[in-house]
């Protein structure tokens, strides 16, 4: 029963490397957005906060639709890609890692949002008082303190990631090999007669990833806490 077949471990191992790669992309501007959105007082931080939330709410084949249409080969900005860098997203293993990275997005901002409000800025006009310069606060007191929510949020979308399916089947369609992931296949199997037991073996290790990628994120979390609490 538990014995995967060949396509099955190769969804499995796409569903990792675009899930590890949709984290690793959205890391340096979800730190850059979460800064701006918990420290920055601008005009339309409003909108920029519903932007960055709005895969959230709108239905995933939605947003896969707007992906293909911003980012498909006839599109203005996925030919340009193509013709410039031979940069190809739609019906792409890469694409499916800007349907995972733009759908995960959300939970990465709010987590590290969350960690930079927490901190006590009296901490950071300190360092600034005797002398550190702006990169050395960052560097010192900021990104320790910062840490516990980075690799919350890092966790998270890589389990956001794992299992997209509306956004990703939309813009990268299920291509064996290519774009198949964990739940586009899980969506084939149980299309077709007798696929029933390859479905559940999927989902059964779906939900183990799953699971462990939050327990993991809470354990980390925690063992940071503990050690900028003791230091």
């Amino acid at each position: 029963m538990f014995e995967l077949t060949a396509d099955e471990w190769e969804a499995l191992r796409l569903s990792l490397k675009v899930a590890f790669w949709a984290m690793a992309a959205s890391l340096p501007p979800g730190i850059a957005v979460a800064f701006l959105l918990a420290r920055g007082r601008f005009w339309g931080k409003l909108l920029l906060d519903g932007l960055v939330h709005l895969p959230l709410v709108l239905p995933p084949v939605v947003t896969g639709y707007l992906l293909l249409l911003v980012f498909g080969r006839r599109a203005p900005v996925g030919s340009f890609l193509a013709d410039t860098f031979g940069l190809v997203f739609a019906f792409r293993w890469t694409g499916a890692v800007l349907a995972a990275a733009v759908m995960g997005f959300p939970l990465l901002v709010r987590a590290i949002r969350l960690s930079i409000e927490a901190i006590d800025t009296r901490l950071e006009e300190a360092a600034g008082t005797l002398g550190a310069p702006p990169w050395a606060v960052f560097a010192t007191i900021t990104l320790p303190l910062m840490l516990p929510g980075i690799i919350a949020g890092m966790i998270l979308a890589f389990a956001r990631s794992l299992g997209e399916f509306g956004a990703t089947i939309t813009f990268v369609s299920a291509i064996p090999g290519e774009t198949e992931t964990l739940p586009t296949a899980i969506y084939l199997l149980l299309q077709n007669p007798g696929g029933d037991l390859g479905a559940l073996r999927l989902t059964l290790i779906a939900i183990a990833v799953s699971v462990a990628a939050l327990i993991g994120s809470e354990l980390l979390a925690r063992a940071l806490a503990r050690r900028l609490g003791g230091a």
